[in-house]
């Protein structure tokens, strides 16, 4: 199969590259523009994410459901004292304006309370320190959604033009709007500033590394091209998925990450493996004469592509499926945030391995004998020296057969240090706190976050509760429950029950810390849904949709490590043979794994690197966060287990001993692997210069994950534990020997 499709690209090179620039153009045009005007971008929503069905998503619904006011919009006044006389007439004809603007159902501010500002009705208004105040727009309920904009837009605007009107009376005074769609604005908006940031940084030093890998800018471009293929595609297959599920917008970074690293990845492999068999055919004649067609060395390239499929194909081909096998583990769960990256990350892998298996050949066919010639990069003095000792070679002899050498001579030693390094870096998993935030995700500078921040330090008496809880009872049975509540460990408050729609009353919970989502506001919620009032109640905050996002996690677990670990034991003893391969594969990589989670926890939760990598912590790491890194390393880990194994299995199937194949296959297989990573660590280091909290947690974490598999186990322990293992690396039950003879994935 992988030899007709490795024929089929060579024999229609040009047809197969112009499938491709349609298909990549016409996604980037979709993303953008989208489906009558309405972008990728455009669809994509935020929040916390919920689980559905859960005690949380079932108070939030029925207080969304019992809802009847209309999208409030409110104004931050910061440098204007509001018992000025001159403040109050500067903002009398704001109120009449705003007033008139067709849609608009209220209007307050502490200079339309009766008594003025100095009442205690007004005082909720008022900064604590007397320089600033709120106005608060709510529009009416049950507009359509094109007059609720047209509305909302101007409201915004006239809102955002006080500061002037106020110029006169407080010449400091400045503003911040904000409301719930702009926040949603705020953080999508971020999303695309982070792509572009990322693969701004990304991409070039991507180039630079695979020039110094290849020797060369043309080879270098062929994974690159596949690359953009991808995140064009890519984007086009998101804005279909956005129709049939609900997309958040940190998805669409974490899945374009993961297809242009997996793209520049296979595409390595393809290239590489291809200027190896083309190397191989060329030494094996004489060259024709020069300026002479020599119809063999076009078939040469046919030829070089065909085996290039069936061998480095196939591994790509497997290698992907491993990834996707993972990244599908996330489908298991029920909350739709890890369902849509599920969905969305298994799309990405199915186009990257597309662009390796098509387009790159396609670009090696019309290439051909000018990839293994000599790059005009090697002309110059200066950086002849440099290629000769990073471009590819064709040696069985180099740093990592010598590399592997030593490690052969001491394998225990090996294995102890590294297994001991690689506990040490997980220790502080140990400690792990799992967060669900909101506006903690945007960055301290955005206008929006400085929002939240400043009412909720100048506006005390309009700060919402830290949990509400929804019950099916009279207000006045909720009440009476309330004083229960009130006497828990850890409530500072509780705000009297207020009736939601005929059948509902809500409480409002305050805690005593600052921190929403801290483990005392969780062991508030804890409690009370620990209590028994004689009715059924739902308890609503950040908090509360922790524990149920956490507990969702929990109960389905299981199922999808029980989901991986089989079909990644299935489908590596299909490929080597062993029993003991895949076990010690899944152990090596589970190490690894606990080992960039310690990591991520030292740096994200505890704060160890705020000032240099720009953050603030949240205290925790975000919960989807923690699912989708393990899914996404384990994946990338079984990645370069693949492309290692398969070259030791080959090596090994030809005739050579163990500790010969290993120590060959690691010199074979090494420069790709590890420049393979240095590639795609680029690439996720490339989003920690974005500003998205949950989008440097990811790209951090992944090339932390992929820096620590391609150098502490891949380069060490691997090679230290199959020497220790010796002949029994390969060793099968008669049965499953059987087996691996009937169905064996091999080249």
């Amino acid at each position: 199969m992988f030899e007709s499709l490795g024929r089929a690209v060579a024999h229609r090179p040009r047809l197969t590259v112009a499938v491709w620039v349609v298909l990549t153009v016409l996604g980037f045009a979709l993303a953008v523009v989208g489906v009558h005007g309405e972008s990728l971008f455009d669809r994509l929503t935020t929040g916390e994410p919920a689980v559905p069905g859960s005690q949380s998503e079932r108070g939030t619904q029925i207080l969304t459901d019992q809802d009847t006011t209309g999208e409030e919009i409110s104004l931050l006044v910061s440098g204007a004292d509001p018992a000025d006389p001159a403040v109050a007439e500067a903002m009398d004809p704001v109120h009449q304006q705003l007033d008139a603007i067709t849609g608009v159902a209220t209007v307050v501010d502490p200079f339309v309370i009766p008594g003025g500002v100095e009442t205690e009705a007004a005082q909720s208004l008022v900064a604590a320190d007397g320089d600033g105040f709120l106005v608060s727009v709510t529009l009416e309920a049950g507009l359509d959604e094109q007059t609720t904009a047209v509305a909302a837009s101007d409201v915004v605007e006239r809102l955002e033009a006080v500061p002037e009107d106020l110029a006169e009376a407080a010449p400091g005074a400045t503003g911040l709007v904000s409301s719930n769609d702009l926040i949603v604005e705020a953080i999508t908006s971020q999303v695309e500033k982070d792509l572009t940031t990322g693969e701004m940084i990304a991409l070039p030093i991507a180039l630079l590394v695979m020039v110094l890998v290849f020797g060369g800018f043309l080879a270098a471009a062929m994974p690159m091209a596949g690359a953009i293929a991808s995140i064009g595609a890519g984007l086009g297959v998101l804005l279909a998925l956005s129709y049939p599920l609900t997309i958040d917008a940190s998805v669409v970074n974490v899945v374009t990450l993961l297809g242009l690293g997996l793209s520049i990845d296979y595409g390595l492999l393809i290239v590489s493996r291809f200027r190896e068999e083309l190397h191989r055919l060329v030494d094996e004649r004489d060259p024709s004469p020069a300026g002479t067609p020599d119809p063999a060395a076009r078939a040469e390239v046919t030829t070089a592509v065909v085996r290039t499929m069936a061998t480095a194909g196939r591994t790509v081909a497997f290698s992907a499926l491993t990834v996707a096998i993972s990244i599908a583990g996330l489908m298991v769960f029920e909350p739709d945030i890890l369902r849509a990256i599920g969905a969305a990350g298994l799309a990405i892998i199915l186009i990257a391995v597309a662009t390796a298996m098509t387009l790159v050949p396609a670009l090696l066919a019309l290439a051909g004998h000018r990839l293994v010639a000599p790059s005009v990069l090697s002309r110059v003095p200066g950086l002849r020296a440099v290629l000769a000792r990073t471009a590819d070679v064709q040696s069985d002899e180099g740093v990592f057969s010598r590399l592997t050498g030593r490690v052969q001579r001491h394998p225990v030693w090996v294995m102890l240090g590294t297994v001991a390094v690689l506990v040490v870096l997980a220790l502080p998993v140990l400690g792990l706190q799992m967060r669900n935030s909101g506006i903690e995700l945007l960055p301290q500078s955005s206008p929006q976050r400085e929002f939240v921040d400043e009412v909720t330090a100048q506006f005390p008496a309009s700060e919402a509760p830290d949990l509400r809880v929804v019950t099916d009872s009279t207000p006045e049975q909720a009440q009476a429950w309330a004083e229960e509540i009130a006497g828990l460990e850890h409530v500072e408050r509780v705000d009297p029950a207020v009736a939601v729609g005929t059948d509902h009353a809500v409480v409002g919970v305050h805690v005593d810390t600052d921190d929403a989502g801290g483990p005392e506001a969780v062991a508030v919620v804890d409690e009370v849904r620990a209590l028994d009032p004689g009715f059924d109640f739902y308890v609503t905050g950040q908090a509360a949709g922790q524990v149920d996002f956490r507990a969702a996690l929990a109960d389905r677990v299981w199922w999808a490590v029980g989901i991986v670990v089989v079909a990644t034991f299935v489908l590596l003893f299909l490929m080597t043979g062993s029993v003991l391969i895949p076990v010690k594969a899944l152990l090596t990589n589970a190490l690894s794994l606990a080992a960039s989670l310690g990591v991520l926890v030292w740096v994200f939760q505890e704060g160890h690197l705020e000032g240099v990598l720009d953050f603030s912590s949240a205290g925790g790491i975000e919960t989807y966060v923690v699912a989708l890194v393990i899914a996404f390393a384990f994946g990338l880990a079984m990645d370069y287990e693949v492309f290692l194994l398969s070259r030791i299995k080959e090596l090994h199937d030809a005739g050579l001993s163990n500790d010969e194949a290993v120590r060959l296959g690691l010199q074979r297989s090494g420069r790709i692997i590890t420049s393979a990573a240095a590639i795609i660590i680029v690439v996720f280091a490339g989003f920690v210069f974005g500003e998205l909290l949950v989008i440097k947690e990811v790209g951090f974490a992944l090339a932390v994950a992929v820096f620590i598999d391609a150098t502490i186990v891949r380069i060490l322990l691997v090679p230290a534990t199959m020497t220790l293992l010796g002949r029994a690396n390969w060793w099968a039950p008669k049965h499953l020997r059987w087996l691996y003879s009937r169905f064996s994935i091999t080249h």
